[in-house]
């Protein structure tokens, strides 16, 4: 059974690069398109998470994660909007999970922590965006976000295909 831990200071954030790289690597091999091409390997995926750095430093970005027995199955990602205007709302970013953990309801466990940690501090509002027919897509539908537009041609999946994206947002109380 796999545990949510976080938001990770950044020493349990730098503690966790050791899995955290092969998930991201994993979700890019399965097709995910999470703003990465394939050949998408562990070395890249950790370079990628170690620039996070600053950001998880700073208190832009915080990071949950989920683990088993395995070690890291799971995370996601809350960058908070750092312009002054903004500081009201938050965006979800890399909500992944390890294509051996899947169906285990992890993603929206996940989603939850992240969710009621900016409601918790003061975040109103919560954006991200997914690949349009994902399943990805369908777990924010379910889990009450509200869409609110469909670009067509936004990002390219690891293969290099051309895919839409829908844009998401969730209001917090």
């Amino acid at each position: 059974m796999a545990r949510v831990l976080g938001p990770l200071t950044p020493q349990q954030f730098r503690a966790r690069l050791p899995g955290l790289a092969p998930l991201l690597a994993d979700s890019v091999d399965g097709g995910a398109s999470v703003g990465f091409l394939a050949p998408f390997d562990t070395e890249a995926a950790e370079r990628w998470w170690r620039q996070q750095g600053a950001e998880i430093d700073s208190g832009t970005q915080q990071v949950w994660v989920a683990e088993d027995e395995r070690g890291v199955v799971g995370t996601v990602v809350l960058h908070r909007a750092p312009k002054a205007n903004a500081v009201h709302r938050g965006e979800i970013r890399k909500l992944l999970v390890h294509r051996d953990a899947r169906g285990a309801g992890l993603g929206r466990e996940l989603l939850a922590a992240a969710r009621n940690h900016a409601a918790a501090t003061g975040l109103t509002l919560l954006l991200l965006d997914t690949a349009t027919g994902s399943p990805a897509e369908e777990l924010y539908r379910r889990d009450g976000w509200t869409p609110y537009g469909v670009v067509p041609d936004f990002a390219r999946d690891p293969a290099g295909t051309l895919e839409d994206c829908t844009f998401f947002y969730r209001r917090l109380p």
